[in-house]
């Protein structure tokens, strides 16, 4: 049997424990460490990955009432990359988290930005209205090179008040 190339090999897997696992234990309360990474194998060009979590479930703080949202995560990985299945857990542990829209989202931005220090990181809400009031919260950070900060100003600037509109959830 060939090598593959580009092929992931034990040592640049070691740190993803979940993915293949025949059971999986989905966390009762907010779990950023189910939270793995993998090396990215590009890190010298800027390549975006985005992911789309289309049913987000987080309880308000108040009230108990359930929370629902699509959650849009874009960034460009620097030496690490997440690993999805983890982001996937890591999600689904808001779902008995008591927290307003806008701490979940800073919450999800500082975590995935404290596992894998990216060179940018954006992570947008999309909350569905609840007493007729929708909230988009939107966080990002970026690691402090001019281009990656101009890049940071650009997308705040494009998301200011009154300027959301979907197509920012995309890369562009």
């Amino acid at each position: 049997m060939t090598k593959k190339a580009h092929a992931r090999n034990s040592k640049e897997l070691k740190g993803v424990t979940l993915l293949g696992q025949t059971h999986t234990d989905y966390p009762q309360t907010y779990a950023p460490e189910v939270l793995e990474s993998f090396p990215n194998k590009h890190p010298a060009t800027d390549n975006w990955t985005t992911f789309v979590c289309t049913e987000f479930t987080s309880l308000c703080p108040k009230t108990g009432q359930p929370d629902f949202a699509r959650i849009y995560i874009n960034y460009i990985a620097d030496k690490l990359m997440v690993e999805s299945k983890s982001l996937k857990l890591y999600l689904f542990s808001f779902r008995n988290h008591g927290d307003f829209h806008e701490d979940c989202v800073a919450k999800m931005c500082h975590d995935l930005n404290q596992l894998m220090k990216p060179r940018y990181i954006e992570v947008i809400g999309e909350f569905t209205p609840r007493g007729g009031i929708a909230i988009y919260p939107y966080a990002s950070t970026h690691n402090g090179k001019k281009e990656y900060k101009e890049l940071y100003l650009k997308r705040l600037a494009d998301y200011s008040p009154g300027k959301y509109t979907l197509p920012l959830s995309r890369v562009y």
